[in-house]
Parts: structure tokens; C-alpha cells; sequence
């Protein structure tokens, strides 16, 4: 496998955490109510967005076609689904339990977010280990 797809699949992986925590500083800003945390994690994500568009090397390997791929994977995983998802069992939830707030439909976003995730990175090691063995397989014959 080319080192790129190496990269594309860190490069996505990264991003996704990136994302995550600030999905995460919300809801714990939210929690204890004081804004700092979230401005601390929007920092950090403002710092990465404008390193990785000031650094050359990183932008030139930001647009190749296997990162734009990974990360719009990424993006169905820990955006797409956990915000449809999210919505379906708050619906249930508020339905046929009780109903819920907003902090707690905020958590429940990030634990779909975070499980989404989760799956990527397991879909990502198997799709890692299926291409090793097919190589493997190939250099012996």
C-alpha cells in the first residue's frame, strides 16, 4: 500500500479526534458552566486549521485525492450518522422514557460521534490488514 494512503488514514484519524474534542468541550463546557474549556479546544483546533494551511508540505498533502477521501469518510462517521442517529433515540427517548434537555442530547450526540469514530478507525485497521495480507499474498507468487 502507498505510503499516501498511510498518511491519508493519520491525517483523517487526527482530524476526527481534532473534531471530537471540540464536540467534547462543548458538552463539558456546557456541564460546568464556564466557557473556557471550549475556547481552549477551539484554539487548538484554530492553530492546527491555520498550521496546516501556512505549511506548505502539509497543504500539498492535504488536497491529494486519498486524504480528501479518508476525511470525508471520517466526516460520515463522526458527523453524518451520529447526528441522524442522535436524533432518531432522542426521539425515542423523549417519547417512550423521558423527555430530555438539551445538555443531554448534546452528550448523547458526542457518545454517537465518538462510537462513529471509533468504528472508522476499526474499519481503517481492516481495510490496513485485508491490503497486507492481498500483498502478502502477491510478493509470494
Amino acid at each position: 500500500m502507498p505510503k499516501v494512503r498511510y498518511y491519508a488514514d493519520l491525517v483523517a484519524i487526527l482530524a476526527g479526534l481534532m473534531w471530537l474534542m471540540v464536540y467534547w468541550s462543548v458538552s463539558y463546557s456546557v456541564h460546568i458552566g464556564n466557557i473556557e474549556p471550549f475556547l481552549a479546544a477551539m484554539l487548538l483546533t484554530g492553530s492546527l486549521i491555520l498550521i496546516s494551511f501556512m505549511h506548505r508540505p502539509t497543504r500539498v498533502m492535504l488536497r491529494r485525492y486519498h486524504v480528501r477521501k479518508r476525511r470525508t469518510e471520517m466526516w460520515m462517521h463522526i458527523l453524518a450518522l451520529p447526528l441522524t442517529l442522535a436524533f432518531l433515540l432522542a426521539i425515542g427517548i423523549d417519547y417512550l422514557i423521558t423527555p430530555l434537555n438539551g445538555e443531554q442530547k448534546m452528550l448523547l450526540f458526542n457518545i454517537m460521534a465518538t462510537a462513529g469514530w471509533l468504528v472508522f478507525i476499526f474499519t481503517l485497521a481492516v481495510k490496513l490488514l485485508i491490503h497486507t495480507f492481498i500483498e502478502r499474498r502477491k510478493a509470494k507468487r
